[in-house]
């Protein structure tokens, strides 16, 4: 059976032009950043200025805004990051968005009524993790993009939390908050809303020593496309669909925003979703890698890669069909029109806007199909090359006349009361309502009347106002005179009070941040990450394995852990001592340790975790030695206890966790990027794993231990 209520349509904003546009647009809600803690720290983003401005602007139209603060937080930021937090509180805004367990109990704590949502980077994919999430007190979860629509169905059956799923856009390569080669590489983290996009470079692929890839972007996602897959998740009851955005323009919000709102009423009103082909056409220009479903329906690796090029692919036009010195013609397959941007593929690609276009020799402002075109190009083009049209200047002025004409309105249903004894108007926007009472009351006519045409005429006027009247209702007695100033005083004053009332208060509430944690007496000691039982050395030594049947082996002798899976999307059931890698087996197993994986960058983390159980926390590999100190100490002021911390000292780290097979099949293989560098790559039942291309190794490793680590970890 369809659902009957309609899913939240949540758009991006990188700024104030692209939120309006997005209101504009018929979103539901917006999410964007400030200055600080986002994950889009190249975007715009918004000033405290902006941002008391947008959440003002934005619940005027009844649209919710939620603000991103989903990146790591180091010791240090924590008070600025809390005062950021208590700002947005005190200015109304409807959610937060968070990463960082660490902060997520601090803010819970702290503000116990701030309504919280958990990020994509907080790699939540299965039931558990949901159930965690939603036992601590979330509000929503934004899921995994690689989660598929049977699983989604499936927690929605079984948890009463909201479930936000991306429907459009960029899509990451690696599962969102497990990847590290940004960060290691070059010491811009995508945990902390830096990332270089390092999936956008080229690489080659080798397999049994031989380079397998033709094209070079072998990790460069297409981008989302989820109207194949809408219907489905409109049946299923998912509260958001997210439109990926903060880095593109308004007129990228405005058309994707557009098209989706279309699409979602279309389903609700029809029951079917009703999209014409111009409109996928007015999508591709505005931007577009290629499109993919994207995992939702376990899309095929071979059609989720873009391995061309990395940029905008806008849509084909023509072909060059002849090169003299340094012009080109162009046979066309869709039309053009001066100022267009285009882009001439070839081996090196070539990007121009057409100042001028020549027919017959002749200059022309418009071509259409099959005509051939001619124009100048500075560099050089070779014949065959296929041309792509990636600024459409009709759609942009488009655009621009939209945004200058157009505006959203607010429908609402009015009420006058018109007799001698009483002048009053009431209007009702489906949640608040305001009735106001005029003092000049009307009179028995004299010599004319008022007509009942010109008082409705009056009252319905709503001039610049963010209001329509979808239904005016009225009691009107006859033969009386009314006054045009009294009626519009009376609308005038009910439409503002009205408009205050949209601007609603979310009450504050300060509460106390507390934590028990227990004592730990565990001897310091080194922790090795073996693979075979021909690695075992030492008695007292702990390890960790990652296969169960080694795992069997050893535990009876040994001290030994078992490494999860990093995606388990139904969590297996083992017992034993666990090394857990995500939320969801955190949340199935008791006494377990915590992997790296869980980007422990607080003490705050630190002790959430050993509150809820966890008897050792390794931490991440984004932190420095001075930034490791500032959390032991910190954790030994606050909780007047030692933690237990173990801390990778050496390994070839993990950098990207895929659920794409870029092996094509195979087991191993290596990536070598534009310098040479050669990262290993595995794949583990469904799971490819990219490795740092060289070993890293800290210097004097057991310094760590007079720091307050209790253990160092070796990966053999």
């Amino acid at each position: 059976m369809r659902e009957k209520k309609k899913p939240e349509l949540l758009a991006p904003a990188g700024n104030m032009e692209a939120l309006k546009a997005a209101i504009l647009a018929g979103c539901d809600a917006v999410y964007l950043g400030g200055k600080c803690f986002g994950a889009r720290s190249f975007s715009k983003n918004f000033t405290d200025e902006e941002m008391i401005e947008a959440i003002s602007y934005a619940h005027l139209y009844g649209v919710k805004i939620y603000v991103t603060m989903n990146t790591l937080i180091y010791e240090s930021e924590v008070t600025h990051f809390l005062e950021y937090v208590d700002f947005l509180y005190r200015n109304n805004v409807d959610a937060l968005i968070i990463q960082d367990i660490g902060m997520m109990d601090l803010i819970r704590q702290t503000y116990p009524d701030l309504e919280l949502h958990a990020s994509t980077q907080m790699h939540i994919h299965n039931l558990e993790g949901v159930q965690f999430v939603e036992e601590i007190g979330l509000k929503r979860v934004v899921l995994a993009r690689e989660t598929p629509i049977s699983l989604i169905k499936q927690i929605k059956e079984k948890t009463n939390i909201e479930l936000e799923i991306f429907i459009h856009g960029a899509l990451c390569v690696s599962y969102s908050g497990e990847c590290l080669m940004s960060s290691l590489l070059n010491g811009r983290s995508g945990n902390r809303g830096t990332c270089s996009q390092c999936c956008r470079m080229p690489y080659d692929l080798e397999i049994d020593g031989k380079i397998v890839n033709q094209e070079k972007y072998v990790l460069s996602p297409k981008d989302l496309l989820g109207l194949y897959d809408l219907e489905t998740l409109l049946k299923i009851g998912v509260d958001s669909l997210k439109i990926e955005g903060r880095m593109k323009r308004k007129e990228y919000v405005y058309i994707v925003t557009k098209l989706y709102r279309k699409a979602i009423d279309s389903y609700f009103e029809k029951g079917k979703i009703e999209i014409e082909k111009d409109e996928i056409e007015e999508l591709k220009k505005i931007f577009n890698r290629g499109f993919t479903k994207g995992f939702l329906n376990e899309e095929k690796s071979e059609d989720w890669i873009q391995e061309v090029r990395p940029n905008h692919m806008g849509i084909p036009i023509g072909k060059v069909v002849k090169v003299e010195k340094n012009f080109v013609t162009v046979k066309l397959s869709h039309s053009v029109h001066q100022e267009d941007g285009i882009r001439i593929l070839g081996k090196q690609d070539t990007g121009l806007i057409l100042n001028k276009i020549y027919k017959n020799k002749k200059l022309v402002n418009i071509a259409t199909s099959n005509e051939e075109i001619s124009f100048y190009v500075k560099d050089r083009v070779e014949k065959g090359g296929t041309v792509l049209l990636t600024t459409d200047s009709k759609q942009m002025k488009e655009m621009t006349r939209r945004f200058k004409q157009e505006k959203r309105k607010v429908w609402i249903e009015g009420h006058l009361i018109c007799r001698e004894d009483v002048l009053s108007f009431t209007v009702f926007d489906g949640i608040n309502q305001v009735c106001v009472k005029s003092s000049s009351l009307p009179e028995k006519a004299k010599n004319s009347q008022t007509p009942k045409e010109r008082i409705l005429k009056q009252i319905k006027k709503t001039g610049n106002t963010i209001f329509n009247f979808s239904k005016l209702t009225y009691q009107i007695d006859e033969d009386l005179f009314v006054s045009i100033k009294a009626l519009n005083e009376l609308r005038r004053d009910a439409l503002q009070k009205l408009e205050e009332k949209r601007m609603y208060f979310i009450p504050y509430k300060k509460g106390v941040y507390s934590r028990e944690v227990p004592s730990f007496e565990e001897k310091k000691g080194v922790v090795l990450f073996i693979h075979s039982i021909n690695d075992v050395n030492e008695v007292d030594t702990e390890y960790i394995v990652d296969d169960i049947k080694l795992y069997e082996q050893l535990k009876e002798k040994y001290q030994v852990y078992l490494r999860l899976p990093r995606v388990n999307e139904e969590v297996p059931k083992i017992e034993g001592d666990l090394l857990v890698t995500e939320l969801g087996s955190f949340y199935k197993y008791k006494n377990v340790c915590t992997d790296f994986s869980l980007n422990v960058v607080n003490s705050y983390a630190v002790a959430f975790l050993h509150a809820l159980g966890v008897k050792r926390v390794t931490l991440s590999y984004e932190l420095n030695d001075y930034q490791i100190k500032n959390i032991i100490e910190a954790y030994q002021t606050r909780y007047g206890k030692n933690p237990n911390l173990e801390m990778i000292v050496s390994s070839r780290p993990e950098v990207m966790l895929l659920k794409y097979d870029l092996l094509r099949g195979n087991k191993r293989g290596t990536l070598i990027d534009v310098h040479k560098h050669k990262y290993p790559v595995m794949k583990k039942e469904n799971l490819t794993t990219i490795y740092h291309f060289e070993k890293m190794e800290k210097e004097n490793p057991k310094q760590y231990f007079d720091l307050g680590i209790t253990k160092i970890r070796y990966h053999l």
